[in-house]
């Protein structure tokens, strides 16, 4: 049986992903079209398929290969090969060291303060907005979350990390543009140039790092480069594990709190309650404490619902080893598997009134009611994301310290527009009003 999908064109797909303003929200009119299952045109990917509903995803969850075409744009990072594409057999004891240091509650309470800190100063600066101009969300809690994984990965170890931050956001600024093809008025060797530049010194600065750990014996299973020594890695590879963690930490977290805020500013009566919660749980405290975010349960269930309207990384790939039997299709072996986050988690069969902010979704009773993998903000399969434990701690965290002291409305006449750019980004910023709230 043929897999539905439109007809093939000339362009390879180009145009078809550009008239709909991204692949993410082209995944959702194909499978609006076509059905849970479409077959598609895609620049590096020669048979695709994308698949939004939950249950038929549990037969391709085992798929632990990501198509190399498509994360290219990613290997001049790294030198000792690109980390994202590593074969399965390297990629699982990697994965299960990342893990035991990313996933692990010491790690995370290790950091805990010196993250509390990095939300603090923000909200700072933001009470001095208060009443005047509205802030810049997602351009500010993205370089607060940069901020954060510059601390987490290189354990608060250097010394000028603004210099750092700055560096990553010209390298990823550099190998998106060349992604999205974006034009940049500068001379290429000035654009290109000033990359390499950056990149050598985060590299530098990294290698730094890794040697200080090595020279000191330092074996802290909660620190990542320690545990990464502690195992033996390669200075090389360790360097570039390292850059890896901080490019998938770096919009993750920020971009989530501000899908978030943009939401609470839009459903007043929500946010009233998130406030409630916090006063109740926090008290006269201005920031919770690691403990306390067990008991932030409807906070959790707000960013899990703002996750679910705007999944950071609206889809995911990978490629089948052998031929699949999936919904009474025959996927090949060499076939792209896309799952599309945005439209499984915009799914009616399991999702009703799909496109409103309902945080109650998420009570134990009604998550009970659904297949596994209805929501997928982080992934699935081997290859989801190894930083998804501590990217709730750190936007949880931020989400308490802001909504603790805050209220957001939006900034009026501003219009918030979702576009795909290696997350799910806002094309024009998401601008809000703060004004100080009283406990209570």
């Amino acid at each position: 049986m043929n897999i539905p999908g439109p007809e093939a064109r000339a362009d390879g797909g180009v145009g078809a992903v550009a008239a709909a303003g991204g692949l993410h929200t082209y995944q959702l009119r194909l499978h609006a079209e076509y059905g849970p299952v479409v077959r598609f045109q895609l620049p590096g990917a020669d048979f695709a398929v994308s698949v939004a509903d939950p249950v038929l995803l549990e037969a391709t969850a085992h798929l632990g290969k990501r198509p190399e075409r498509l994360f290219e744009f990613l290997a001049p990072l790294f030198e000792t090969g690109n980390l994202q594409v590593m074969p399965a057999g390297e990629h699982a004891p990697w994965r299960r060291l990342l893990l035991s240091v990313l996933a692990g509650r010491p790690s995370h309470e290790r950091h805990f303060a010196r993250f509390t800190a990095l939300a603090t100063e923000l909200a700072d600066r933001w009470a001095g907005q208060c009443g005047g101009e509205p802030v810049e969300l997602q351009k500010d809690l993205t370089a607060l979350s940069l901020r954060m994984i510059c601390e987490y990965a290189l354990g608060g170890q250097v010394a000028d990390p603004g210099v750092v931050v700055a560096a990553f956001e010209e390298v990823l600024t550099e190998h998106l543009g060349r992604l999205y093809q974006e034009r940049d008025t500068r001379p290429p060797e000035e654009h290109t140039g000033r990359a390499q530049e950056a990149l050598g010194h985060l590299r530098a600065t990294v290698d730094r790092v890794v040697a200080a750990h090595r020279s000191g014996g330092r074996t802290d299973r909660s620190d990542l480069i320690g545990a990464l020594v502690e195992a033996g890695e390669d200075p090389a590879r360790i360097r570039d594990t390292v850059m890896v963690t901080m490019l998938a930490a770096h919009h993750t977290t920020g971009v989530a709190v501000s899908w978030a805020l943009h939401l609470l500013g839009r459903h007043p009566d929500v946010a009233e309650r998130v406030a409630g919660e916090l006063d109740r749980v926090l008290g006269d405290h201005a920031a919770p404490g690691y403990t306390d975010l067990r008991r932030l349960t409807y906070l959790e269930m707000v960013l899990k619902e703002s996750m679910r309207l705007y999944p950071p990384g609206p889809y995911g790939a990978r490629e089948t080893t052998e031929a699949l039997a999936l919904g009474g299709y025959e996927i090949p072996a060499g076939a792209t598997i896309f799952y599309p986050i945005w439209a499984v988690h915009m799914n009616p069969a399991y999702w009703p009134q799909p496109h409103t902010f309902l945080p109650e979704r998420f009570t134990p009773e009604a998550a009970a009611g659904r297949p596994k993998l209805a929501y997928i903000p982080f992934g699935l399969g081997p290859r989801s994301c190894e930083g998804a434990g501590l990217a709730m701690v750190e936007a949880e965290l931020v989400l308490a310290v802001l909504l603790k002291r805050f209220r957001f409305r939006p900034a009026p006449g501003h219009e918030v527009l979702p576009i795909e750019r290696f997350v799910l980004w806002a094309a024009d910023g998401i601008r809000m009003t703060v004004s100080p709230r009283r406990p209570g």
